[in-house]
């Protein structure tokens, strides 16, 4: 219970003593109740349970962490000690089921929502990702899923809204509606072939319409909301559309009891009593954010944690008893007096649900058959050898660049060298090759400055030497780089004269945003698409690559190097 509710409950107590309002016959003054015990069957209890940016993973990875089947297992048995304890549970998902494991991309995540009815959640929040593929494979989500998307802010060309604004749930007697919202984000990031007839309105300003309309009604106890906007710590959001905390206090105080988010993809554990992150790890406790009288959480992503909330009801006020994000076979590394390493679960091991695994195999195995799918065909080599992508820009390196960019209709497209990780042969290409250029699951960022911040930018970027990881390959800008001085001049971005007060966008990988490779460290959008998922489509797309396409073409211009492919100075 939070000092505010505490002070606020015994400052009722005291003026009931004072004034003897609420007492019996016998003039004893009737003290309200400041804990669930002392409110006996009027206190009611309930669990909320939370996930959030699954993105495809319904099956475990390599190390046999997370996966669905393991998360029906862990929430099954909460919920049972739930049930035993005489409450009830409500299961929320945060959103972005789509979208990020091939297996699951190939088959349109139905093995994920399959996977979803089978543990049975409650509602789930609509995220960015799920305007991934036409409207017509979410329409077709939508019918398998067996519980409601829900989005207030999302409206179709006639003025209707898409999904359901909200649902009310009866929690062990407590009426619960839960409002769901997506980031705007989504008008700016998702692909305007499939969103083109849709408007992303205002999540505060749809919120506080849901809310007094779900007040005039009288049809609920308390609002929830299950969000996809992310979190981000004192309202610092950055590049980002305002998330979870913005919501939170824009609203009157007390009119949402809690927020379950996602998006953002960050455990949302709080140094208490700040609005500072705690350094969480695995296992550790955690203390969701508090902000205006709402309660928000996030459960970082893929299922690898699942959220519990208990929750006690009672004098009209909702109380936290107790919270908790449980890793889901989660593993840390190790490592013994001989310096050998190994992987050790960091929580008991939770047994795979038997039936979940049976019937999510099927997907599995189909899904890792069809990365041996003819996607496209490239007329030559697209080169991403080490020892050239390193040293100058290949075509491959280009292409990568070119697909990031254009898939969000960013002006640049920057992509690490490092990131490259093999070639792709003239011939076939199938996803499986893609996966083996690009293995890490980096996420593309989007950026957005002025001409000369970019300029200040590539001055760091365009000057990393030759023979490193974070050798830039580098699409849509012409200029010259002066490698002595680590300074750009730029003629042209994207086909049009430069400015140093217009606005341009960038891609870049999310390992570079976040300072890898000595990169600058940025604070962008997080587009939230993969990068391998990038490439695939952009071959998909094309069908036919023509290798020259992509070829070097003198758009950058090394002065004052050993090498005339890249920045090579030799120290004094």
């Amino acid at each position: 219970m939070t000092n505010m509710l505490i002070k606020g409950l015994v400052a009722t107590a005291v003026l009931a003593a004072l004034t003897g309002c609420g007492s019996d016959d016998d003039n004893t003054a009737v003290v309200a109740p400041t804990t669930c015990a002392e409110a006996g069957a009027d206190c009611k209890i309930f669990t909320v349970l939370h996930t959030n940016d699954n993105h495809g993973r319904f099956w475990s990875n390599g190390d046999g962490e997370y996966g669905m089947a393991a998360r029906k297992t862990l929430i099954d048995q909460i919920r049972a000690e739930v049930s035993a304890n005489g409450g009830e549970s409500l299961l929320l998902s945060g959103g972005d089921i789509n979208t990020g494991v091939p297996e699951s991309d190939l088959q349109d995540a139905l093995p994920d929502f399959i996977g979803m009815n089978e543990i049975a959640y409650d509602a789930m929040a609509v995220g960015n990702h799920e305007f991934d593929n036409p409207l017509a494979v979410l329409d077709s989500q939508r019918s398998v899923a067996n519980f409601p998307m829900l989005a207030a802010n999302i409206y179709k060309a006639d003025g209707t809204r898409y999904f359901d604004a909200y649902k009310v749930f009866d929690v062990n007697g407590v009426r619960v509606a839960v409002i769901g919202l997506t980031t705007e984000d989504t008008a700016k990031i998702g692909n305007p072939e499939f969103i083109k007839d849709l408007t992303f309105t205002d999540p505060t300003t749809e919120a506080a319409k849901v809310i007094a309309e779900i007040k005039a009604a009288d049809t609920a106890d308390l609002i929830f909301a299950t969000t996809h906007m992310g979190h981000y710590a004192d309202a610092q959001n950055g590049s980002n559309a305002p998330g979870d905390v913005t919501l939170a206090r824009a609203l009157a105080a007390g009119d949402l009891s809690a927020i379950i988010g996602g998006h953002s993809q960050n455990p949302v554990c709080m140094e208490p009593d700040t609005n500072d992150y705690a350094e969480f790890a695995p296992g550790d406790a955690c203390t969701p954010d508090m902000q205006n009288g709402t309660y928000i959480m996030q459960a970082h992503e893929w299922g690898k944690y699942v959220g519990r909330a208990d929750f006690e009801y009672f004098n009209g006020e909702l109380h936290l008893a107790s919270y908790k994000l449980i890793p889901v076979n989660l593993k840390k590394t190790v490592e013994d007096a001989e310096g050998n390493k190994t992987k050790v679960l960091v929580a008991d091991e939770i047994t795979a649900d038997a039936d979940l695994k049976a019937l999510l195999s099927y997907y599995q195995e189909r899904g890792q058959g069809q990365l041996d799918e003819i996607i496209a065909t490239t007329d030559a080599l697209l080169d991403g050898e080490r020892a050239n992508v390193r040293n100058m820009q290949t075509n491959l390196g280009r292409l990568v660049a070119e697909a990031q960019r254009t898939k969000v209709g960013a002006d640049i497209g920057v992509m690490n060298s490092g990131g490259v990780r093999a070639s792709i042969q003239a011939g076939d290409i199938s996803y499986r090759d893609v996966l083996t250029v690009q293995p890490f699951g980096n996420m593309v960022t989007l950026s957005t400055m002025t001409g000369a911040e970019v300029t200040e930018y590539l001055n760091t970027v365009a000057s990393f030497q030759r023979g490193a990881g974070a050798y830039a390959q580098i699409t849509g800008v012409k200029m010259t780089v002066d490698c002595t001085a680590q300074t750009v001049a730029i003629s042209e971005i994207n086909g049009k004269d430069y400015s140093a007060t217009d606005s341009y966008s960038f891609t870049v990988p999310s390992f570079n945003a976040a300072g890898g490779d000595g990169y600058p460290v940025l604070d962008p959008i997080q587009t939230g698409y993969v990068d391998a998922e990038v490439l695939y489509t952009f071959f998909k797309d094309k069908g036919t690559i023509a290798a020259a396409d992509y070829a070097p073409i003198g758009d950058i211009v090394y002065e004052n190097s050993n090498s005339p492919l890249g920045c090579e100075v030799t120290a004094n």
